[in-house]
């Protein structure tokens, strides 16, 4: 009786032992991964986040700005906005705080040199409720204008200009 009891008791105690071995040392955290969460109350709230240009102009106005209103409860912070690539500049508002209620804006600029369609985005990270928003633009950029051709008998009958010596 006493060989089953100690045996028993030797179990026991050995599966406690590997138990507490797995668990990490005393004082240690578990290694369990924590998502970050912001407790941040500032929140940014957009008019609108995507701005559609329609047709514009080779060389024409390609600048937007975005209204948004910091519709939290803290001051909201941006940190940082960046164009989807080089085409596309953004400027905002730098580490200034924006008091609950204010309204502000992202002032977004693509270069319409470059024919074609587009659709380009911002992302702009801040201490909002959703640290990181992203704005869109998009539309099509007309062909640059060709300049008129010579005409290929060069008589001033087809609109040559004469050559004059001087």
């Amino acid at each position: 009786m006493k060989k089953v009891i100690l045996t028993l008791s030797a179990a026991v105690l050995s599966t406690v032992f590997v138990q507490a071995q797995s668990a990490g040392k005393v004082g240690e955290k578990p290694s369990v991964p924590v998502q970050a969460v912001s407790t941040s109350l500032a929140e940014m709230t957009f008019e609108n986040d995507v701005h559609d240009f329609g047709t514009i102009e080779y060389a024409g106005n390609g600048t937007y700005e975005f209204k948004f209103k910091n519709s939290g409860s803290e001051p909201l912070i941006i940190s940082d906005a960046k164009g989807s690539c080089g085409c596309t500049v953004p400027t905002y508002p730098k580490n200034v705080p924006i008091k609950p209620g204010e309204t502000q804006v992202i002032k977004v600029t693509y270069d319409t040199k470059r024919p074609g369609s587009f659709t380009k985005t911002v992302s702009i990270n801040s201490n909002a409720k959703t640290p990181q928003k992203v704005i869109t633009i998009k539309g099509v950029v007309q062909a640059a204008p060709t300049e008129e051709a010579f005409p290929a008998n060069g008589k001033k009958e087809d609109g040559a200009i004469p050559f004059e010596k001087h």
